[in-house]
């Protein structure tokens, strides 16, 4: 689907989505525990439904009623299922290892990119104790065996969600167990989500310096009704909106003791010198005077390329580093990034692990193409309200994997687009 975004005066509030990220853990958390749970998430995205969708696979009932999920647990999983995680790199990441665990046997079917974004060394880890799986790129992997530890050893520095996956196969298990983390951890904050939705569900994780530890494993046990908070991750873009359009934007429903990583990006804003208001669950973000800075993005790899927007018409330069892996999202993110702001006049820079960007008074618009990425599609809406001339995105649809009501928002916010 083609978009034009039009030059607009854009303002006003509106209320942040339901974290996906939190959302799968409670919806895998609640599919194994021993009674049934009602988890409150108003919005339904493509990547939750493929989790759903597994889930079901295996042995899970799902309703969907209002706003609720009411999930009925596995009580004998299905082997030899199908799972089909559509471009969900959370799925599949975190059910593989519950899979091997169960020894399931199933097959996950992939879409879009989704085969070629790397699963070592979670594969060596999960091969080492006992399971086999399908070769790299073969969709769909199959895994055979049922894993024979409860201990692994893992490199923290590839994805943060291998290590959540073997926290959920131990979970499941009934066992005690650890992992060791080699190296430096990216992305811990991901693990924080993780460990409190398994200790929502009766499980304690304890964090050790370089070691996570379930020492007692009764079970998964429901704690009846649970809520997904909002998302952080997805209100970076209408906060961003606030900060470089002309009229404040006020994004309410997020908490401000979030565990969320992306929780970040109001300090980050903060450095470039944005005017950022807090009141209880509620976030105003202001027009600016922006100046360039430098971001380390191993810990907040989702921000980069809102961010990334900011920057290009922010005064100065801002340097971006430790972000290789998003090479390997839904899109190459780096080279997506660079080649949408500098198709629309930004002046941007690739690096091996970042982008070197030299902020513009303003950008000029044009053509750009969303990749197929939910997160760059949503990037050149937010960047068109700097825009001089009119801007034709290509793959304006791609916003459904994580905000399927994404136009209605930033429309009630005053963006001015139309289909083509």
């Amino acid at each position: 689907m083609k978009r034009s975004l039009f030059p607009s005066l854009t303002g006003g509030t509106i209320k942040a989505i339901a974290s996906k990220s939190v959302a799968h853990r409670l919806l895998i958390c609640a599919a194994f525990a021993q009674e049934e749970s009602v988890i409150r998430c108003e919005e339904i995205n493509e990547d939750i439904a493929a989790t759903v969708r597994c889930l079901e696979a295996i042995g899970a009932s799902i309703r969907r009623d209002g706003p609720f999920y009411k999930i009925t647990p596995i009580r004998k999983p299905q082997t030899g299922a199908t799972l089909d995680c559509g471009e969900s790199g959370s799925t599949l990441r975190f059910l593989v290892p519950v899979a091997c665990m169960l020894g399931l046997d199933a097959s996950f079917q992939m879409a879009g990119r989704l085969p070629l974004r790397p699963l070592s060394p979670l594969r060596e880890e999960l091969e080492r104790n006992g399971v086999t799986l399908s070769p790299q790129d073969s969709n769909p992997l199959t895994v055979r065996g049922a894993l024979q530890a409860t201990d692994f050893h893992i490199a923290g520095n590839v994805s943060s969600q291998f290590i959540s996956g073997l926290l959920f196969a131990i979970a499941v298990s009934g066992k005690t167990g650890n992992i060791w983390i080699e190296g430096s951890l990216e992305s811990a904050p991901y693990l924080d989500l993780t460990a409190n939705a398994l200790n929502q569900f009766g499980i304690e994780v304890i964090r050790h310096e370089s070691r996570l530890e379930i020492r007692t494993n009764r079970g998964l046990h429901s704690p009846g009704e649970v809520s997904v908070e909002g998302d952080w991750s997805n209100a970076a873009f209408p906060l961003c909106l606030g900060v470089i359009g002309k009229e404040p934007v006020t994004v309410f429903g997020i908490s401000p003791s979030s565990r969320q990583g992306d929780r970040a990006v109001l300090s980050l804003l903060r450095e470039f010198g944005a005017r950022i208001f807090e009141n209880g669950d509620s976030v105003t973000a202001s027009p600016s005077s922006l100046h360039g800075i430098s971001i380390d993005a191993s810990q907040i790899p989702d921000l980069v390329p809102v961010l990334a927007t900011v920057a290009s018409i922010a005064r100065g330069q801002t340097v971006i580093h430790h972000a290789s892996r998003l090479r390997l999202k839904e899109s190459d993110r780096l080279r997506a990034v660079s080649s949408v702001l500098n198709a629309l006049g930004a002046s941007v820079t690739e690096t091996d692990d970042g982008l070197i960007i030299e902020g513009v008074p303003f950008l000029q618009g044009g053509e750009a193409d969303s990749f197929g990425d939910h997160r760059i599609a949503m990037s050149v809406a937010i960047a068109s309200v700097c825009c001089k001339d009119t801007v034709i995105l290509h793959g304006a649809d791609a916003t459904a994997k994580s905000y399927p009501g994404f136009w209605q928002d930033v429309t009630s916010l005053g963006l001015i687009s139309s289909e083509l």
